[in-house]
Formats: structure tokens, C-alpha cells, sequence
């Protein structure tokens, strides 16, 4: 279970820095951008599915239903968001012929 579960949390910090990024680009549609207004505000948000008082329960559909909001939200932004933000991120620059990089 450890093995699938922190490739997930890598995949998701950065998604989460993917979707700061886009929330700033004038590219991204407006109701992807709510929807991360809304994601955001479900989790800070007192009201929740499962109440937060239920001692494990309540913090269980935060760890799951936050994630799949932020999955879905990445998903639907444009390509070309997507394949900025990858560039932005590769310090050593675009992969060549899959065996060397450009300096």
C-alpha cells in the first residue's frame, strides 16, 4: 500500500502547484478556475459530507474527495497549460533524442 500511496502524493503536490499556476493564466476557463475556488473552500469549509467531530471518518472524505477534485480539475485544463507548466519545471531543459539535453 506504500508503494502506490506516495507516487499518489507526489502526483499530487504537483498537481497542486499546477493548479496554482493555471489559477493565475489568463488561459484557464473561468469554471475551472471556481472550481478551484471551490475546492479550496471545501476544504477549509466547517461543513463537510462527513462531519470532522466523527473522530476518523470525517477527516476520511477530505483525504479522498479532495484529491479527486483536484485530479479532475487538472485534467480539464487546456493542453498547452499543461505542456507549459512541464517546460517551466524541466531545470535541465527539452529532452533530445531521449539520451541527451539541450544546454
Amino acid at each position: 500500500m506504500i508503494k502506490t500511496l506516495l507516487p499518489r502524493i507526489i502526483l499530487f503536490r504537483k498537481e497542486v502547484v499546477l493548479l496554482w499556476q493555471a489559477f493565475f493564466a489568463p488561459e484557464t476557463p473561468f469554471y475551472l478556475k471556481a472550481a478551484t475556488l471551490f475546492t479550496a473552500f471545501y476544504l477549509v469549509n466547517p461543513f463537510d459530507i462527513i462531519p470532522d467531530v466523527i473522530p476518523v471518518l470525517g477527516w476520511v472524505d477530505d483525504l479522498i474527495l479532495v484529491p479527486l477534485m483536484v485530479s479532475w480539475i487538472v485534467s480539464r485544463l487546456p493542453i498547452k497549460q499543461r505542456a507549459d507548466h512541464r517546460d517551466r519545471n524541466d531545470r535541465n531543459g527539452p529532452t533530445i533524442d531521449g539520451r541527451s539535453r539541450r544546454l
